[in-house]
């Protein structure tokens, strides 16, 4: 049996109730007219009542501020603290002084022992309540304005909070969740955009992949004195697109006309200043890569480096030079590498194109054709799909199809041989390397013709990856090879070239677990990269669409759905969605942009007929 009066004035959960039944457990009655059987314990004698109903709980009259002053330094109960403030001790006061116990302001503690707040502590108090105050009042404006699509210089550390998630950099905003916006880096770029506090020309993906966009700033030393082979009196020609800056690689011909004579690849002599282990190694495995932006790039390798090795960029440049002799069917030999000094003449691959005829690129242009058939002949996979450059200068977005030119296949089929020659040499002189290795694609039914067989194509083929082993690379229709022509923009090319530098110069090589180790660390930093460039693309292709509003242009049908027609859309190197009946594989049609949604990167896209 509870010691609890019948009728007496409770406190449950923080709020009044009276007791209308006693027993092992109570019956109580709370302010909504509810009854709840409840234990003893879970309840706090307030006042022994008769209390007819909690509707006598009014507020009673008093003098709160005298009865603090009278009580100040020492201690009191709930029932003295009633009969000084309200004047007497009855259910109704009793709720009263609880709710200035509740308050804590003046008063702290329990029904049996209430301490009083000195003035020192209630002044601060005081002074805190306000600050809070003020504080929920102006978090209370901030929303009201972003709500109106308005924002004010001072709320900057709340917007760089939505910025912060919006690039990746964090993974919850209180602003997005009050405003009942999930919290998700999409919904943070929309919100920015429309609020106007980012515009289109901000690109998150690079920081939503964690990737660094400052240049590199690791030291470099001279290049070091050592022997040279003088190869100053070979044509060299380093072919790019325009307005390449990083030229690591350059190729030419000595001798007779193909199948004699030899192919002279010489590649940026990166190693002979970047040396395992130094500093501009670790930044460099650390990067992986050059990152490629339509904005711009970001180096793998302090600038210093392409200014001291880029090939061509002064009269004279430091190379490993790579001398290929290549048969009749393009089975390709290296007959030696060399670190050399090479004259290199600059080059785009239209300037070239007109010259492919004549001397010296007509028999690197044979080469070349020996070469692809014999791949062809082993099953490469050589896909023909539409490719464009992404560039932003000056405020606006360029996009520019990349022509399927003879003189890129020449140089690209050149640096393929280097590869392939020097996955051989690696192998024949157990030299640990990152050999590069693709199994087959995917099987498949018969595919169709045309650019819809192309982007099936595509869809099967597997991912490339290093070994410590060579392996057959399916794509390129190769025994083995080894990515080794850019060590200024690739950083397992630099360790191979440092590997090769090692064993010609009779030091010691990385082992094979340094070597793996290596090939981690960049793999672990590629996938990220990669994705920033390509989500990079995709952004600046939206917003190259956003300038040049109902862009229309021709699509080809590549996948048939219903009446639901994927469109590969060249001059854009786009895919995308198109409704409205079903439509033969390869046709052609002309498409009408009608909505961008950046954030989500999505366009939309409409045929005109």
């Amino acid at each position: 049996m509870s010691d609890l009066p019948l009728h007496s004035l409770v406190l449950y959960k923080n709020r009044p109730a009276r007791v209308s039944s006693v027993g092992k457990k109570l019956d109580i009655q709370t302010e909504d007219g509810q009854t709840l059987s409840v234990r003893p314990k879970d309840v706090m004698l307030l006042h022994p009542g008769p209390l007819a109903s909690l509707t006598h709980l009014r507020p009673p009259v008093g003098d709160v501020q005298t009865a603090w002053e009278l009580l100040v330094g020492s201690q009191t109960t709930l029932a003295e603290l009633a009969e000084l403030a309200f004047g007497a001790y009855t259910p109704q006061t009793a709720w009263a002084a609880w709710q200035l116990l509740a308050d804590g302001l003046l008063f702290s503690g329990s029904p049996e022992a209430i301490t009083v707040h000195t003035p020192e502590l209630v002044a601060a108090m005081q002074q805190a309540r306000a600050a809070k105050a003020a504080e929920q009042a102006a978090w209370e404006a901030l929303l009201a304005r972003l709500q109106a699509g308005h924002y004010t210089a001072e709320d900057a550390p709340y917007l760089n909070e939505i910025a912060s998630l919006a690039r990746g950099q964090q993974g919850r905003s209180r602003v997005l969740r009050a405003l009942g916006l999930a919290e998700e880096p999409e919904q943070a770029h929309a919100f920015l955009l429309r609020l106007g506090y980012w515009d289109a020309w901000v690109n998150p993906y690079p920081a939503r992949m964690d990737i660094a966009l400052h240049e590199p700033d690791a030291p470099l030393p001279p290049l070091p004195e050592e022997a040279r082979r003088d190869l100053t009196h070979l044509p060299a020609f380093a072919i790019d697109d325009e307005g390449n800056q990083d030229p690591d690689d350059a190729i030419g011909w000595e001798g007779e006309a193909f199948p004699n004579g030899r192919l002279w690849v010489h590649v940026a002599d990166v190693a002979a200043l970047v040396p395992p282990d130094s500093a501009a190694d670790l930044e460099a495995r650390a990067r992986g890569a050059n990152l490629y932006l339509p904005e711009g790039t970001v180096h793998m390798l302090p600038p210093a480096a392409t200014a001291q090795l880029g090939l061509g960029l002064t009269e004279r440049s430091p190379a490993l030079s790579f001398a290929l002799t290549l048969n009749p069917a393009g089975e390709v030999t290296l007959a030696e590498v060399v670190p050399s000094w090479v004259r290199v003449t600059r080059l785009t691959y239209a300037q070239v194109g007109a010259r492919l005829a004549e001397a010296p690129f007509a028999p690197l242009v044979a080469a070349a054709q020996a070469y692809t058939a014999r791949r062809l002949a082993s099953g490469a996979i050589d896909l023909n799909l539409p490719e464009v450059r992404v560039k932003v200068t000056d405020g606006m977005v360029e996009i520019r199809p990349l022509a399927n030119l003879r003189s890129r296949e020449m140089v690209r089929n050149t640096m393929l041989m280097t590869g392939e020659a020097v996955a051989r040499f690696a192998f024949a002189n157990a030299l640990p390397i990152p050999f590069t290795v693709q199994p087959p694609p995917l099987p498949a039914d018969e595919l169709p013709d045309g650019l819809a067989g192309e982007f099936a194509r595509r869809k099967l083929m597997q991912r490339s990856q290093q070994s410590s082993q060579p392996g057959s690379h399916a794509g390129l229709g190769l025994p083995m090879y080894v990515q080794c022509t850019s060590p200024l923009r690739r950083y397992l090319d630099l360790v191979a070239h440092q590997q090769l530098r090692a064993f010609l110069r009779g030091a010691g090589t990385l082992s094979e677990s340094e070597m793996l180790m290596r090939v981690a660390a960049a793999d672990a930093v590629s996938g990220s990269l990669r994705t920033a460039e390509r989500l990079s693309i995709v952004h600046w292709t939206l917003v190259y669409l956003q300038q040049n509003p109902q862009w229309v242009g021709e699509g080809v049908v590549v996948e048939q759905h219903g009446k639901r027609s994927t469109v590969l859309i060249p001059a854009l190197a786009w895919d995308g969605e198109v409704y409205g009946g079903e439509r033969p594989l390869n046709s052609r049609l002309t498409v009408q942009c009608t909505e961008v949604n950046l954030p989500l990167r999505e366009a939309r896209f409409r045929p005109l007929r």
